[in-house]
């Protein structure tokens, strides 16, 4: 299991935009060898249904963010994902309508529907921001585990905590005062946890990272990984 915690500085989203190129950019490299890929590298999958996430967090639309921005980085690492929308359509015509239901349907049961090689089932653990005198941050913690639908076989699993924080960036006291409640009115206003939570997805699905996925079959690099 890869367990991660990233903490992102305080100037600004640009440095946050920057770790998630930096993460797009290691789905370059091959994951590390001390985890076991034996399981994954049998089951070859090509496809890949993205379930809806259970939310542990406080906030009630931490699920969402974080499934909205889920399928980038696996189609990005070379696998056909099922679309969201199909995925939700497809569950409410079943009468399933909670993330409990649908992550507890039988592998064989998902695969009969939607056809696909594997799923992938996410918990969101953390969502939201925090505020303290002088600084606030925000964070985001998501878990992941990719599941073969034809075996049952758990191909590999993974987590990611994103932290994005601000505050005591110098300016005296009154500035750092006013600074922290100029976070938590960006933080509210433009609701910076949807991008944490898409950086989370990105270090924690991008392909070739430590401990990560590996290439599908339609990413170049997926032959060098065989």
């Amino acid at each position: 299991m890869m367990i991660t915690t990233t903490r992102l500085p305080a100037a600004s989203l640009l440095r946050a935009a920057v770790l998630g190129l930096a993460a797009l950019l290691a789905g370059c490299a091959a994951p590390e060898n001390n985890v076991d890929y034996t399981a994954f590298r049998a089951s070859r999958p090509a496809s890949i249904l993205v379930l809806p996430p259970l939310n542990e967090s406080v906030e009630a639309g931490a699920g969402a963010a974080v499934l909205a921005q889920a399928t980038l980085p696996l189609a990005e690492s070379g696998y056909y994902v099922v679309p969201v929308a199909v995925m939700d359509e497809t569950f409410k015509q079943n009468g399933v309508h909670t993330a409990d239901d649908a992550q507890a349907l039988p592998a064989a049961k998902l695969r009969e529907i939607f056809g696909a090689d594997a799923a992938l089932y996410l918990k969101v653990t953390q969502y939201g921001a925090s505020y303290a005198v002088l600084s606030s941050s925000v964070t985001v913690a998501v878990e992941g585990t990719l599941l073969d639908l034809r075996t049952g076989a758990k191909l590999w699993d993974g987590r990611k905590t994103i932290v994005y924080s601000s505050g005591g960036n110098g300016g005296g006291l009154i500035g750092m005062l006013v600074q922290a409640i100029v976070d938590q009115v960006v933080n509210t206003l433009s609701d910076r946890g949807f991008q944490v939570a898409g950086l989370a997805d990105q270090s924690l699905l991008g392909a070739g990272q430590p401990g990560g996925l590996l290439h599908g079959p339609r990413s170049p690099h997926y032959e060098l990984l065989k």
